[in-house]
C-alpha cells in the first residue's frame, strides 16, 4: 500500500473513531470514554481491516459490553473469533446478545450454524429465518439467509416441494439454483443425480470444473469406481490445471477413497454455500468477509482441504505472508498435486519477500520429490526457472515441453513463447526469433508476445515499420498496458514521427511513472521535439530511480552532456 493509501485510510479510522465514540448512549459514555479504551478500539478495528485476527481479539476482547450501546462492536469482535477458528467462543458471545435482545447478523448466523452442525434443524432454522426477515443490504447475506434456510427445511419436505423451493431462488442466482439442484437430488437419493450432474457441467460458458469433482466423488461413494475415473479423466483434458481434479485423481489411482465431501449431509451442502459465498467476495477483493464465511464453512466440514486454498490465496492477496505459508504447508501434506501447488505458492511469497535462492531452492526441491512429473509440472518449473534467470535450465525444460506435444496443444504458444524469451536473454537470437514467430503462429492474438518480438526487432533496427503495425495490433489487444504504449511510441520514434512518438511515450509515462527506460524514452522524445530542458528533466529523474541499470545510467550521462 503506498502512503498515499495509507494516509487516507488512516484519516477515514481515525474519524469513524471519534463519530463512534461520540454517539455513544451518555449512560454508557463514562464506561469507554478513557483513551485507552479508544485506543483499543481503534486497534482492533485496523488489525480487523488489515486481517490481523489474533492481534484485533486481543484489543476487542477488552471492551465486552460495549455491544450495549453500540452495535457495530459485536459484529467487529465476531468476524475476530470466526476468523481465528474461535467457534464455541463466538456461538457463547452470540448466545449472551440474544439475551439481551442485541443479536445481529452475525450472531443469528454463528447459532444457526451451531445447531446446522449438531444436527438441531428446528433451532437451526428458527436463527436462519430470523436472517431472512433481517433482509440484510448485501444480496449475498440474502443469498446465504434464503439458502440455509432452504436447506434445513428440506427434512420435512418430499422432494417436489424441496425442489420448488429451491427454483423460487431469485434468477439473477441462476448457476447458484443450478448447483443447488443438483445437491438436491444427491440429498434426497434420486436417481435423477447424475442426469442433474451431467446437465450442469454440459454448460461450457461456466467453469464448473469443481463439480466434476463433486459429481466423481458422488460416483466413487456410491461404489461406481470405473465411471468416477472416466469422469476425472474426461475432465482434466478439460481443465488439466484443476487441483482437486489433479489430487483426486491420484487419489483413485491409489484406491483412496475420501469422503471430505457428502452430498447427503446437510453440514457438508451447507458449507459448500458458505464457500460459493467466500469465492465471490475473494474476487472482489473482500477478504476479511471471505475468510468469515471461508471459516464458518470449515467447521460445518472440518475435512474438506480444498476450503484452506482460498483461505491461504486470501492471506497471499492481503500479503500476510506468514499466515499464506502456515496454510500452504498444511496442504502440502494431502497428497502430490498439492505438494506442488503448496511448493509454488511459497516460492511465490519467497520471491515477493526478495529471497530468491530460498525460492529456487523449495520448488527444484519440490520438482525433484515428484516421482512422475506430469507436462504441466514440467512447464511451470521451467516458467519459474525462466522468470528467476535460470535461462539455460529452462530452455532445456522447455525443448522437452514442445517435444512431447503437438502445434494445437493449449501449452505449444506458451512453450515456444517461453523458451523465446530464454534464448534471447542469453544471446541466442536466430533461436529466439524463430521461436516468439512459431508462438504467434500458433496464437496470433499473444499482445504481449508481440510487443516482445516487435521491440527487440526495432532496439536491432531492424523490420520497424512491420513492427509498428504489430504493436497497433497489440494495443487493440491491450489498450492500457503501459509497456505496449511505450514499445509504439518508440518505433514511431525509430521512424522520426516525432510528435505522434511524444504522445504515447506521455501516456505510458503516466501509467508507469517509475520505469527508467519508458522515461528515458520520453525524455529522448521531447529532446528531439524540441524540448531539450524537460529532455534533462526526465534523464536525471531516471538517474535517481533505485532500479535503473548501470549500463542505462552511463548512456543517460553521455546524453546529458553532449544530448542526442
Amino acid at each position: 500500500m503506498n502512503i498515499f493509501k495509507f494516509t487516507i485510510k488512516l484519516i477515514a479510522q481515525i474519524f469513524f473513531v471519534i463519530i463512534f465514540f461520540s454517539t455513544l448512549d451518555a449512560k454508557n459514555l463514562d464506561k469507554f470514554d478513557e483513551g485507552s479504551h479508544i485506543s483499543d478500539y481503534f486497534s482492533g478495528i485496523l488489525l480487523l481491516n488489515d486481517n490481523q485476527y489474533n492481534e484485533s481479539y486481543k484489543f476487542l476482547k477488552k471492551l465486552e459490553g460495549l455491544e450495549e450501546s453500540h452495535d457495530h462492536y459485536s459484529s467487529k469482535y465476531l468476524f475476530s473469533l470466526v476468523n481465528l477458528g474461535k467457534f464455541n467462543e463466538a456461538f457463547s458471545y452470540s448466545k449472551k446478545l440474544e439475551k439481551r435482545k442485541l443479536g445481529n447478523f452475525e450472531s443469528n448466523l454463528i447459532m444457526g450454524i451451531y445447531y446446522l452442525k449438531n444436527q438441531n434443524y428446528d433451532l437451526a432454522k428458527d436463527y436462519f429465518l430470523k436472517l431472512k426477515n433481517r433482509k440484510s443490504s448485501s444480496v449475498l447475506n440474502n443469498f446465504v439467509s434464503n439458502s440455509l434456510l432452504n436447506w434445513v427445511s428440506f427434512n420435512n419436505l418430499n422432494l417436489n416441494s424441496a425442489k420448488n423451493t429451491i427454483n423460487t431462488i431469485n434468477p439473477r442466482f441462476e448457476n447458484l439454483r443450478n448447483i443447488q439442484n443438483v445437491f438436491l437430488h444427491c440429498f434426497y437419493k434420486s436417481q435423477e443425480t447424475e442426469l442433474f450432474f451431467k446437465n450442469l457441467l454440459s454448460n461450457k460458458k461456466i467453469d464448473f470444473s469443481r463439480y466434476n469433482y463433486f459429481y466423481a466423488l458422488y460416483l466413487s461413494n456410491s461404489g461406481k469406481i470405473k465411471e468416477a475415473k472416466k469422469v476425472i479423466n474426461s475432465s482434466l483434458e478439460l481443465y488439466p490445471r484443476n487441483l482437486l481434479l489433479n489430487q483426486y485423481k491420484l487419489d483413485l489411482n491409489n484406491d483412496k477413497y475420501e469422503n471430505s465431501f457428502n452430498c447427503q449431509n446437510l453440514s457438508h451442502v451447507a458449507a459448500e454455500i458458505l464457500y460459493i459465498t467466500a469465492n465471490a467476495l475473494s474476487s472482489q477483493h473482500i477478504y476479511k468477509f471471505s475468510n468469515f464465511y471461508l471459516n464458518l464453512s470449515k467447521y460445518l466440514n472440518k475435512d474438506f482441504y480444498a476450503f484452506d486454498a482460498l483461505l491461504a490465496e486470501n492471506f497471499y492477496n492481503i500479503e500476510n505472508f506468514k499466515e499464506a505459508r502456515r496454510i500452504y504447508n498444511v496442504i502440502g501434506k494431502k497428497g502430490k498435486a498439492f505438494l506442488w501447488y503448496a511448493a509454488k505458492q511459497n516460492a511465490k511469497i519467497l520471491i515477493k519477500e526478495k529471497k530468491k535462492k530460498e525460492a529456487l531452492k523449495i520448488l527444484t526441491n519440490a520438482y525433484e520429490k515428484l516421482s512422475e512429473k506430469n507436462i504441466y509440472e514440467k512447464f511451470d518449473y521451467a516458467k519459474f526457472l525462466k522468470n528467476n534467470d535460470q535461462f539455460k535450465n529452462s530452455i532445456k525444460l522447455y525443448t522437452e515441453i514442445i517435444q512431447e506435444i503437438t502445434k494445437d496443444h493449449s501449452l505449444y504458444s506458451k512453450a515456444t513463447d517461453g523458451r523465446g524469451v530464454a534464448y534471447e536473454r542469453v544471446g541466442e537470437w536466430d533461436k529466439a526469433e524463430k521461436d516468439l514467430l512459431s508462438s504467434l503462429e500458433s496464437d496470433p492474438d499473444q499482445a504481449y508476445v508481440i510487443n516482445y518480438l516487435a521491440y527487440s526487432w526495432i532496439e536491432q533496427g531492424v523490420k520497424i515499420a512491420k513492427s509498428l503495425k504489430m504493436l497497433e495490433k497489440a494495443n487493440n489487444l491491450k489498450p492500457d498496458d503501459p509497456y505496449i504504449i511505450d514499445s509504439l511510441g518508440w518505433a514511431l520514434f525509430k521512424l522520426e514521427r516525432y510528435n505522434d512518438a511524444k504522445n504515447y511515450l506521455q501516456s505510458a509515462v503516466k501509467l508507469m511513472p517509475a520505469d527508467p527506460i519508458i522515461n528515458d524514452h520520453y525524455g529522448d522524445v521531447l529532446w528531439k521535439n524540441g524540448k531539450k530542458i524537460q529532455a534533462r528533466y526526465y534523464w536525471n529523474y531516471v538517474l535517481n530511480l533505485k532500479n535503473t541499470e548501470e549500463e542505462l545510467k552511463d548512456d543517460i550521462k553521455n546524453k546529458l552532456i553532449l544530448g542526442l
